[in-house]
């Protein structure tokens, strides 16, 4: 886990993840903190600092960013992490929710892969790679950034690496998906390798779909 994520800005992560993780009043999460509002506040405050979480303009709403998804993962896969003290129902249930997401897209990930035809067109590619993207986005809470490498693998075998890079791009070039460059969370070579990469701008690691 990173050094500069406390055990306390993990729950409050978790917290904020929980209840929608976007414009979420400052007061509910806080609630999550009986007694400790004063560190819950603190925590709040340097994970705004950090980029994890961005305030409103009046600074009554929090939306939790990104950089804060990718830090609450990587925390809670961490080894050597755990809570010291007792975290209330509140958060266990919270921490349960969390993992039956994740085991929920994995599975999905593993029928698709499993039962799924391949994928030969370029029509049926974009209909599943909508699919994927809604799905994951729904699933994970990315705020409309997916990960391209979680894409690539939900799909999994059912359509080529070189295909899916070409329609991915193809996507991009007809106005349904904005790919984004940034990094991935604990900047694994495996899953930047997923990612895509343009000939003009480089390498692009999100997917942000332009229409409803």
């Amino acid at each position: 886990m990173s050094k500069m994520v406390t055990n306390l800005e993990v729950r409050f992560l978790l917290a904020l993840w929980d209840l929608g993780g976007a414009d979420i009043r400052k007061g509910l999460v806080n609630s999550r903190f009986s007694g400790k509002t004063a560190v819950a506040t603190a925590a709040c405050t340097s994970l705004i600092e950090a980029g994890a979480i961005n305030n409103s303009a009046d600074s009554r709403f929090l939306t939790l960013t990104e950089r804060g998804k990718v830090l609450l993962a990587s925390s809670l896969a961490e080894d050597k992490f755990e809570f010291e003290a007792q975290i209330g129902a509140k958060t266990a249930n919270a921490l349960l929710k969390w993992f039956r997401s994740k085991a929920a897209v994995n599975q999905q990930s593993l029928t698709n892969n499993r039962q799924g035809a391949a994928i030969t067109t370029y029509s049926e590619f974009k209909e599943m790679a909508l699919s994927s993207y809604d799905r994951l986005n729904s699933e994970f809470n990315f705020d409309r950034l997916v990960p391209i490498y979680r894409m690539r693998r939900d799909l999994g075998d059912r359509v080529s690496r070189t295909s899916f890079n070409e329609w991915l791009l193809k996507m991009q070039a007809d106005g349904i998906l904005q790919l984004l460059e940034g990094t991935v969370e604990d900047s694994a070579p495996d899953k930047l390798e997923d990612s895509v990469m343009t000939k003009v701008s480089g390498l692009r690691c999100y997917a942000k779909r332009l229409y409803t």
